[in-house]
């Protein structure tokens, strides 16, 4: 069993595990309780009152965060000669064709996000089992796979995150760092939730939000009041 350190048992003896906070005070809380020597990351974990295993309960959307993530996000833009201009003009870290497909396919997915363009889909079919585990298949619901190459990367750049329920039931994102202030947080938290809350499938039954919980790298968890049904 792992030794628990003062500055975890400090961090802890200020979390009440039976204690509900509100999203403010959780913002600020988690500041507090999080002693790392780097800029740890903050997230919601939520849990969803969904079965993921039925295709009108899947929960899954995009959502642009108003503080951004405070994580330098690298974009690959797999896109045509004409479009590599405004690719490279939004920031992506890399643009081209043919020569990322098989640097993929030789195994390399050094990237966060994939942009392309719908007629490259065709081309990225065969390289699902490579990217599809690590969450980098493009997507046209997630907004990554466009003509308006140009503002999904800018998106993308800006904050913008695409999350979806896991098999448990569960939203996990990451929402800042804990640099950030806590209105910061706080207002990034709600966007998430707020956006969560607008997806709720129409055949789920019962409660929809059930749970929810912050907490930034190797931190306590803060349970937070549910407040939207």
């Amino acid at each position: 069993m792992a030794r628990i350190t003062k500055k975890q048992k400090e961090a802890r003896a200020k979390v009440d595990p039976k204690n509900l906070y509100s999203l403010q005070e959780a913002s600020a809380l988690v500041k507090e309780i999080t002693s790392t020597k780097f800029d740890a990351s903050v997230e919601l974990a939520v849990r969803l009152g969904v079965d993921p295993k039925k295709a009108n309960q899947m929960v899954r959307g995009v959502v642009t965060l108003p503080h951004g993530t405070g994580k330098d996000v690298r974009v690959l833009a797999l896109v045509t000669p004409d479009k590599e201009a405004e690719a490279k003009e939004a920031g992506a870290d890399f643009v081209g064709l043919d020569e990322y497909l098989q640097k993929i396919k030789d195994g390399w997915t050094d990237v966060d996000v994939i942009v392309t363009m719908p007629s490259v889909m065709g081309k990225l079919g065969p390289l699902g089992r490579i990217l599809g585990p690590r969450g980098l298949m493009p997507n046209p619901k997630t907004g990554t796979v466009t003509m308006d190459v140009k503002k999904a990367v800018s998106d993308v750049k800006g904050g913008k995150i695409d999350f979806k329920v896991d098999k448990t039931g569960i939203v996990h994102a990451a929402i800042g760092k804990v640099s950030f202030t806590a209105d910061k947080i706080f207002e990034n938290a709600d966007e998430l939730l707020k956006t969560i809350s607008k997806l709720k499938p129409s055949s789920t039954k019962g409660v929809y939000m059930k749970s929810i919980y912050m907490s930034s790298t190797m931190s306590p968890s803060i349970s937070v009041e549910v407040k939207r049904a």
